[in-house]
């Protein structure tokens, strides 16, 4: 299989497709405190507090801050004002994410295509624009909370321009001055880009938004895990992996499945007012260890996994690896078991992965730090022990 980069530009005059999407333009989380969660994830996380759009540039509605990190960019938006639609979406749900925005090359013709679709809009298509170039959104709503945004940039505020350091949008500025920004430069924690997107939706509802990505962003099924797969003793789960076109953007669905006690993805609706949304975002990098050891220095919680883990992992991925003709784990065994890193093979390489707890006090969104050597999997291999370990904190937290 062909892994395409998110750094791969798409030429807009080989296909007609309005949906052919070039990039994860952004990622918006609604957060309670703008600007103490931006230092959260700068500290935490290894972000770049990168630029900012709030009473200082004019906005008087929201405060907005653009993190970076690779090709890695998180918006935190706070309402200012008792009506903004955030307000009230805080009060259910806590911090997480809103917003999943693609780039397109024009985000209008995407809007008006994923309506013809099938679509149910969540927002008609927006000018935003200044003497230096325009940006174009329009949302569509997908399952839950959760919108697609369709993002096209002209001028200065196009996709590599903005890689590489420009503005982000009309009206925002780059922060100048901030001690994290240096501190993070000079340790960095190696994070790229976003491997995947992952939703948890209502049992019985998977397969209707399988078919709506599949209908309405014209993806196609990737993976399929049944609770054959992804389950233990006391709960299951199954989940479809739906990916674009070109296999850049992929986006696993999650429902819960019966077992005789509570699965995480119902732990995550009930804290999540019933109603579905975003799990985890997966982070991927080119040097787990490096990156999980970092991220640990800096006081990241991450899933403690069972003692038995690792008297069995080596045999059963080397085992894989072998048959397929693949090279052994490169990386020290010592080492990965130190950090507590999961590892997983299937016929196209090996994955390094490792989750983190839940980011804020309600148990919902996380993140995953995942490394891959060739597999284009999902770690099928952990599930049981990453369940058990996600069971020991639910039970923690009287939710099992």
């Amino acid at each position: 299989m062909t892994t395409i980069s998110p750094s791969t530009a798409a030429d807009p005059s080989t296909s007609s497709d309005p949906l052919q999407l070039i990039d994860v333009d952004h990622v918006r989380f609604q957060v309670a405190n703008a600007k103490q969660a931006a230092f959260f994830y700068a500290y935490a996380f290894g972000f770049q507090v990168a630029q900012v759009d709030d009473l200082t540039t004019g906005n008087r509605v929201a405060a907005n801050y653009l993190l970076t990190q690779g090709n890695i960019r998180i918006l935190l938006e706070t309402p200012l004002t008792p009506k903004h639609p955030a307000t009230e979406e805080i009060s259910r749900y806590g911090d997480g994410v809103k917003d999943i925005a693609l780039t397109v090359f024009d985000a209008e013709k995407a809007y008006e295509q994923a309506i013809r679709n099938g679509g149910e809009s969540a927002y008609e298509p927006v000018e935003t624009k200044d003497e230096h170039g325009v940006v174009t959104m329009a949302g569509i709503k997908t399952y839950g909370r959760v919108v697609h945004s369709f993002v096209s940039r002209r001028g200065a505020y196009e996709l590599p321009a903005v890689k590489q350091g420009g503005v982000f949008m009309p009206r925002w500025r780059k922060v100048e001055s901030y001690a994290l920004n240096t501190y993070n430069l000079e340790h960095p924690c190696g994070l790229k880009f976003v491997d995947h997107c992952v939703g948890n939706v209502e049992e019985g509802r998977m397969n209707h938004w399988v078919k709506w990505y599949e209908d309405v962003m014209g993806f196609a099924m990737f993976k399929h895990f049944d609770d054959k797969d992804i389950s233990t003793e006391y709960s299951a789960l199954m989940s479809k992996v739906m990916a674009s076109g070109n296999h850049l953007i992929k986006m696993p669905i999650n429902e819960p499945a019966e077992g005789k006690k509570k699965s995480q993805i119902q732990e995550y609706l009930e804290w999540h007012d019933m109603t579905p949304g975003v799990q985890h975002l997966a982070l991927r990098t080119d040097d787990e260890l490096h990156s999980v050891a970092e991220l640990r220095r800096r006081g990241v919680d991450f899933l403690a996994l069972p003692d038995t883990y690792y008297e069995l992992v080596w045999e059963r991925v080397d085992k894989v690896l072998r048959e397929h003709g693949h090279e052994p784990v490169r990386e020290d065994h010592e080492r990965v078991r130190d950090l507590g890193i999961l590892v997983d093979a299937d016929d196209e390489g090996y994955l390094l992965q490792l989750f983190t707890k839940p980011l804020q006090d309600r148990p919902t969104l996380f993140f995953e730090i995942i490394c891959r050597r060739g597999s284009q999997s999902f770690g099928k291999g952990n599930f049981k022990a990453l369940f058990e370990a996600l069971e020991i904190e639910q039970e923690r937290r009287g939710n099992l």
